[in-house]
């Protein structure tokens, strides 16, 4: 095999799955988190590192985001700052896959990163659009509204959007390929850990234990599916009915991209820079909740049809 040929095997080698990329980022972000990721390599930085990095420039795109008028140039180094940390961001998750530095933790840091992002963002624009829009600084609570129902619709959108992610690759790779957990087995681990001896694991635990709850309740069908095909097959699900819900699932893997990032930060940055950012919350609360919606409709579906087919023993 020729250097340029390990190279790109090297660079598959990092992605999660081509089913799952989207093509902005097989494009843009995962060429340069390549890159950041061989760097950080070489230098021996751990993705958790990495992820850290990605939160303070993240929380300081969002803070730049506020400023308006003669100083509104600043907007456009908040979204510099904001793709930067988007790029370590697919960076961690590179570097882990290279190096196999894969940790529960790190999972953690990673789903927390976008939220003390976005947390900034809502906080600036906020402030912003209360200090500036003629319709809105008569009623403030009004913004402020809006921005923590965005907020919570934010959540449930990235979360269900990363468990669908995580279904598929679990069907596509099997367990070692996916990070699914499920809520019995973090029970098990919770008690084995002692809040005494383990403390801060015991606590990021704990409240991803709630995470994974509240993406379970979410979808019923599937974790009805889970149950069956453990109670049928363990972990040893037949290649068969791998191949026969990949191919149902796959088409719905956009969704679970227009639900992560690049969709809702392209309406962000746009609305940023016509200074209308209250946009920017009116998209997450109905664009997105629709396509929310429909998508948890379409895959329950999904899953219904296969507990027919275990069922009437088709596998």
């Amino acid at each position: 095999m020729g250097k340029f040929a390990q190279i790109k095997q090297q660079y598959k080698d990092s992605l999660k799955s081509l089913d799952t990329e989207e093509t902005l980022d097989l494009m843009f972000y995962r060429p340069i988190g390549y890159m950041w990721a061989l760097l950080a390599a070489k230098l021996g930085i751990t993705p958790n590192v990495i992820t850290i990095a990605s939160i303070f420039l993240g929380v300081a795109a969002g803070a730049l985001f506020y400023f308006h008028g003669d100083l509104i140039w600043l907007n456009y180094i908040g979204i510099v700052l904001l793709v930067w940390a988007n790029s370590f961001d697919s960076a961690d998750g590179q570097l882990a896959r290279l190096t196999h530095q894969y940790s529960r933790l790190g999972r953690i840091l990673d789903g927390l990163s976008g939220d003390f992002w976005f947390v900034a963002i809502y906080f600036a624009i906020c402030f912003r659009i209360n200090e500036t829009s003629a319709f809105f600084m008569p009623h403030p609570w009004l913004i402020w509204t809006m921005a923590v129902l965005a907020g919570m619709c934010h959540g449930k959108q990235a979360a269900s959007a990363d468990y669908y992610r995580q279904f598929h690759l679990y069907f596509l790779k099997g367990k070692e390929g996916s990070e699914l957990d499920s809520c019995p087995q973090l029970d098990e681990k919770l008690k084995q850990l002692s809040w005494r001896n383990n403390f801060w694991a015991k606590f990021t635990l704990f409240f991803y234990r709630q995470y994974t709850a509240n993406q379970e309740k979410l979808t019923p069908r599937m974790q009805q599916l889970r149950k069956m095909l453990k109670e049928r097959f363990g972990d040893d699900i037949p290649q068969t009915f791998r191949d026969a819900f990949r191919v149902k699932s796959k088409p719905l893997m956009k969704y679970t991209n227009m639900l992560s990032f690049n969709t809702r930060v392209i309406v962000l940055f746009v609305s940023i820079i016509i200074q209308m950012p209250w946009i920017y919350f009116a998209f997450e609360l109905t664009v997105l909740n629709l396509m929310l919606v429909y998508m948890i409709w379409r895959h329950e579906r999904i899953c219904k049809y296969f507990i027919i087919q275990l069922e009437n023993e088709t596998y």
